[in-house]
């Protein structure tokens, strides 16, 4: 839901006044659509072994993001599937950080 309100703004959700996000995190999803009018900066985390979003999925969508100027963070991590949460004690440890850094970054 969040990437959907990304791309298309809260309208698409039946607000009266449209809102757009100036960046996205997105955590193991498998949203692939994306507005060619304009995206905002995002920030990806996924496992290598998510058996639910596909990693290729997501980085193809951030490619395609890149290539029209948006600024984008791709993270893969090992050993990892569905649904890691903040990481503890894995690959992903400290994922929460990189992405808080990301966000401020776009402000």
């Amino acid at each position: 839901m969040a990437a959907y309100i990304g791309s298309y703004g809260t309208q698409a959700f039946g607000t009266t006044q449209n809102s757009k996000p100036n960046s996205v995190i997105m955590l193991y999803t498998g949203h692939n659509d994306y507005n060619r009018q304009g995206e905002p900066a995002t920030f990806v985390a996924i496992g290598e072994q998510d058996g639910i979003a596909s990693p290729n999925v997501m980085k193809r969508r951030l490619e395609k993001l890149k290539a029209m100027g948006v600024p984008t963070e791709f993270h893969l991590y090992k050993n990892l599937g569905h649904g890691f949460a903040l990481g503890t004690g894995t690959t992903a440890e400290g994922w929460e950080k990189q992405a808080v850094k990301f966000w401020q970054q776009q402000r």
